[in-house]
C-alpha cells in the first residue's frame, strides 16, 4: 500500500531548508528523502504493525505517511514549525500531529515501538539531548532509524565539528560518528548503513559529474542546463538504494536498538 499524497505541495512554500512533493526542481532531493521512509515501511514494517509509530522533525509530512502505511496502530508526527504542522494535520489524515521541540518528546517513557527521524539530526543544536529522548520514549528493544546527509560525499573536504557551509546546518556527519553518537545514547545494538545513488543516477553522474554539485550551482546561479533539469525531473524513489555499505554514500542510516 502507497502512502496517500498531496494535490499539489499546497500551502508549504519552498524554504531550502525542507523539500516537499510537488516541485519539479527538487525531485531529487524529495526522492532521496522518501526512499529512506519507503525503506524504513519496508524493513522493520512488520515489527511495528499495530504498534506506535513517531516521525521526529516530520516537515511536510510525506515521510509520516509512509510510516502510517506499513500498518502502524497509531502514527504521530512531530514538528515544531507551526505552518508545517497545520499543513500535515490536513493533508495526511492517517497521522496525529503534535507541535513539538525535539529536546523534550511528548511522550511516555518505554511508549513507542519505532522512532524515525529523516534529514533532522544535521540541524540540531542539542543532538546528543535528542538521541536520549528518543531513547527513553522507545520500548525495550524498540528501534530508532535516523538518516542524514554524509559529510564525506555531501561536503569533501569539510572535517569533523567544522561548520558547513549548507546554513541550515548546525554539522555533518560521518558513519564512525553516528555509531558513537546512537551508542553514547544507550542505544547498545548499533548499525549504520548508506543510503546509495541507483545505476539510473550514476549513469547520468559518469557522463556529467557530482549531480549534487550540479544542482547546489544551478541554484546559486539560478542557470540550469537542460540536461539537469531535465533529468532532475525524472528521479524517483527507485533511483536509491540502502545497503551495508556506507563507502561513498549520499547519506548515512543509523539504526539503533533499544535494549
Amino acid at each position: 500500500m502507497l502512502p496517500s499524497q498531496p494535490p499539489t505541495a499546497g500551502a508549504l512554500p519552498p524554504t531550502g531548508e525542507r523539500t516537499a512533493p510537488g516541485l519539479p526542481d527538487e525531485e531529487y532531493w524529495f526522492a532521496r528523502h522518501e526512499a529512506a521512509y519507503a525503506w524504513i515501511a519496508d524493513r522493520f514494517g512488520p515489527s511495528i504493525r499495530g504498534g506506535v509509530v513517531a516521525d521526529a522533525g516530520a516537515g511536510e509530512g510525506y515521510g509520516t505517511s509512509w510510516l502510517a502505511s506499513a500498518g502502524a496502530r497509531l502514527v504521530i508526527a512531530w514538528e515544531y514549525d507551526e505552518t508545517a504542522c497545520t499543513h500535515s494535520h490536513h493533508v495526511y489524515r492517517e497521522a496525529a500531529v503534535a507541535r513539538a521541540n525535539l529536546d523534550a518528546l511528548p511522550a511516555r517513557d518505554d511508549s513507542i515501538e519505532l522512532v524515525a527521524s529523516c534529514q533532522v539530526i544535521e540541524h540540531l543544536w542539542d543532538l546528543p539531548r535528542f538521541l536520549r529522548e528518543c531513547r527513553r520514549v522507545l520500548r525495550p528493544g524498540g528501534t530508532l532509524v535516523i538518516t542524514t546527509p554524509n559529510r564525506l560525499t555531501f561536503s569533501p573536504g569539510l572535517s569533523r565539528g567544522d561548520k558547513p557551509v549548507n546554513p541550515f546546518h548546525v554539522e555533518e556527519f560521518d558513519a564512525q560518528q553516528i555509531d558513537e553518537l546512537l551508542r553514547a545514547a544507550g542505544f547498545t545494538d548499533v548499525d549504520v548503513m548508506g543510503l546509495h545513488h541507483g545505476e539510473r543516477i550514476a549513469e547520468w553522474e559518469g557522463d556529467h559529474g557530482s549531480i549534487v554539485a550540479a544542482q547546489v550551482e544551478a541554484v546559486l546561479h539560478d542557470r540550469w542546463s537542460t540536461d539537469l533539469r531535465s533529468f532532475i525531473r525524472t528521479v524517483d524513489r527507485r533511483d536509491f538504494v540502502v545497503s551495508p555499505s556506507t563507502d561513498g554514500a549520499a547519506d548515512l542510516v543509523g539504526i539503533g536498538y533499544a535494549p
